[in-house]
């Protein structure tokens, strides 16, 4: 019951994410941002960014902050590293240590140089042929609990289509900056909260002001 419970709290706030974004790119960042702030409540400060490899070229479509950001482009200068594993290989990955663990070496390093500890990379299901997954970074050593990845794993599943929409929006474009111009669509949102009410048999609804 307890589960259902806290499926169904996701499920409402994507629902009011949606509701209020304009744009897949803005929901999407609203999605990092509530992520790093509220998702992990049991894990160390977090920061999040959402990467997408398309063609074989990866770029940071959503990030909680601008170290985040930073975190996720350095990630892709380097070719390699937890998220683009968990794109490339639809597995979730967890760096318990940043100063410890012998994958990834060189971005571990420089990671670990800006105070990440720990990391968690969570993809996202997409059905377009591109792929892109959740990058979580915590200060701390050992930031993340059992509960946190499976959480995270949760909330992931229920964001999937949403991106699925906005990669099926660019499919012919060539480049990460045209797929960002793609999601800048209310109909994308729209088509979303759709299928988000189909497949919890909800009611359009606005969230209640704060």
């Amino acid at each position: 019951m307890a589960d259902q419970v806290a499926g169904q709290n996701l499920t409402d706030h994507l629902q009011d994410l949606l509701l209020v974004s304009d744009d897949v790119e803005e929901f999407l960042s609203e999605f990092a941002r509530f992520a790093a702030s509220r998702l992990f409540e049991g894990a160390a400060e977090t920061l999040c960014g959402i990467t997408l490899l398309r063609n074989k070229h990866a770029g940071t479509v959503a990030s909680s902050n601008a170290q985040a950001q930073e975190l996720d482009e350095l990630q892709a200068s380097f070719s390699e590293g937890p998220c683009l594993t968990a794109c490339e290989e639809q597995r979730t990955i967890l760096v318990a240590d940043t100063s410890t663990d012998e994958r990834w070496s060189d971005y571990l390093a420089q990671a670990a140089e800006r105070g990440v500890g720990s990391i968690l990379a969570v993809p996202f299901t997409l059905r377009s042929g591109a792929r892109a997954a959740l990058n979580v970074y915590a200060a701390d050593r050992g930031g993340f609990e059992p509960e946190d990845v499976a959480t995270a794993e949760a909330f992931v599943a229920q964001t999937s289509k949403a991106l699925t929409l906005a990669v099926r929006l660019a499919q012919h474009a060539d480049s990460v900056s045209d797929l960002k111009s793609a999601m800048k669509s209310r109909t994308a949102i729209d088509i979303a909260i759709g299928i988000i009410m189909a497949q919890n048999r909800c009611s359009q609804r606005k969230p209640s002001p704060s």
